[in-house]
């Protein structure tokens, strides 16, 4: 895989977008006035692109629970009618999900279906139109935001790729109600990848019995989420406490005191940061340049001395795209956390799904601090590294072309489909600096491959298109 770069007379400093520096991902050579990085391999991960087409998934219930597996294609030939709005009645019986019986749920034309108020998950800048199923941000990458959905429930994801469009067919019988889409890609357009329409034909069965299943006919579309999202229990398993010595000298809202680990349903991992003294609200001054993070490890050393295998940051600023400033606000960063903190008294709460990286540990040691001072951060306290043997707990992400019923039963399930994760600027920029020394004031990078992004542009069909 080849990336270009344009050489242009502007500034670099936008490029620091993260506060982890860049580093090397490839190997350098110019064309002309192009840069070509030729990437390393796995430098941006590995896709995982949609490879159920022709398979019927069957999602039985278990208790509060399903259990999954995939079977040969079982297609409804007859749609039904097309229904213009969004909100289903069912007249022949109540659908069971997620604690409730449902006689009526909200389809959304990007392939979701959301029960309840449509509002609960809204985005504050969703893709493309307002859809009544589940949204992400705008530029989400679905690798991360399939779990973060988890928050959305309930709702389930038939095929869940925003800014789809298309119409979509409901038949009600006596035992089950099947939903259709018809749907394309967004095409024609500098921001869509292709530039004709295209065809991704889907649909689903709900059964009397709280039944699921899905089924993929004819899909170009190759990355969408995929899964069962409904309201976890909040059933909580302590896992591990931290405790930290005191600090009088600093303020108490910076004096963690504990560090507390527990399992939610099996499902999802909780960190809380409880401190000597009150945590500031969102919009007090005070919380501005705060940084409370915690580390994850394998138990094994990790090669070449780098950094942890994983990081949750919770970060107190302002509100970085907004140019009037605003309130601060908190913003948690970090694989698999869920990206919203809750302030209760004197402790703060973060949760999310183990991050990949630790997912076939034992045991893994975490480690925590405290930073202030914004951009001149300081660790102000720091919680050594403690081992914690992993029990109780699993991803609810799996490859669902080859579950089986034994694999079961998830609270939630589901799999993301993906291309290629997007580069980090600093990343990209460091390499060709390394290569060719720091004489450039910018750096704008094209790519003739996809990557995890639904406004990712057209294909590229430059010079380097055809090393690509």
């Amino acid at each position: 895989m080849v990336l270009c770069g344009l050489l242009l007379n502007l500034s670099l400093s936008d490029a620091q977008e993260e506060n982890e520096p860049g580093h090397s991902i490839g190997e350098v050579s110019t064309q002309g006035d192009l840069i070509a990085v030729e990437l390393d391999d796995g430098a941006l991960g590995k896709t995982n692109l949609f490879d159920l087409i022709g398979h019927t998934l069957r999602f039985t219930p278990d208790g509060s629970r399903y259990r999954v597996e995939s079977g040969p294609l079982q297609w409804v030939a007859d749609f039904g009618p097309e229904v213009a709005n969004a909100e289903v009645t069912l007249h022949q019986f109540a659908f069971p999900f997620s604690g409730k019986r449902w006689n009526s749920f909200l389809v959304g034309t990007t392939g979701s279906i959301k029960f309840g108020t449509p509002g609960k998950n809204s985005s504050p800048s969703p893709v493309g139109p307002s859809d009544a199923g589940v949204s992400i941000d705008r530029f989400d990458q679905l690798a991360e935001a399939a779990s973060s959905l988890i928050e959305s429930g309930p709702a389930i994801c038939v095929f869940f790729k925003p800014r789809m469009s298309g119409p979509h067919y409901v038949k009600e019988l006596p035992g089950r109600v099947v939903i259709t889409w018809d749907l394309t890609e967004p095409f024609g357009s500098l921001l869509d990848f292709t530039w004709f329409k295209t065809i991704n034909r889907f649909q689903t069965a709900f059964y009397r019995d709280g039944s699921i299943e899905m089924s993929y006919k004819e899909l170009a579309a190759k990355d969408a989420i995929v899964g069962l999202y409904p309201v976890l229990t909040g059933e909580e398993k302590p896992l591990a406490t931290i405790a930290s010595e005191a600090h009088p000298l600093l303020p108490p809202h910076l004096d963690v005191q504990k560090v507390k680990l527990s399992i939610l349903d099996g499902t999802l991992l909780r960190v809380t940061f409880e401190t000597r003294g009150p945590v500031p609200s969102e919009g007090d001054r005070a919380m501005e340049g705060i940084g409370y993070r915690v580390d994850f490890d394998a138990s094994e050393p990790r090669p070449g001395g780098s950094g942890p295998a994983a990081a949750w940051i919770i970060e107190g600023m302002a509100d970085p795209y907004n140019p009037g400033g605003g309130p601060a606000e908190y913003f948690v960063l970090g694989s698999g956390v869920f990206p919203k903190a809750r302030i209760s008294g004197n402790s703060i709460t973060i949760e999310g799904v183990l991050p990949a990286a630790l997912r076939a540990a034992k045991q893994f040691s975490v480690s925590a601090e405290v930073v202030t001072d914004g951009e001149h951060a300081k660790v102000v306290e720091r919680l050594p590294p403690h081992a914690v043997r992993l029990s109780g707990i699993r991803s609810p992400e799996v490859h669902l072309s080859s579950a089986k019923r034994k694999d079961g039963p998830f609270a939630v399930v589901y799999e993301s489909f993906h291309y290629l994760a997007v580069p980090r600027r600093q990343d990209l920029s460091c390499t060709v600096i390394k290569a060719l020394g720091d004489k450039f004031d910018f750096l704008a990078y094209y790519s003739g491959f996809r990557i995890d992004n639904q406004e990712a542009s057209s294909p590229s069909f430059g010079p380097a298109a055809g090393k690509m």
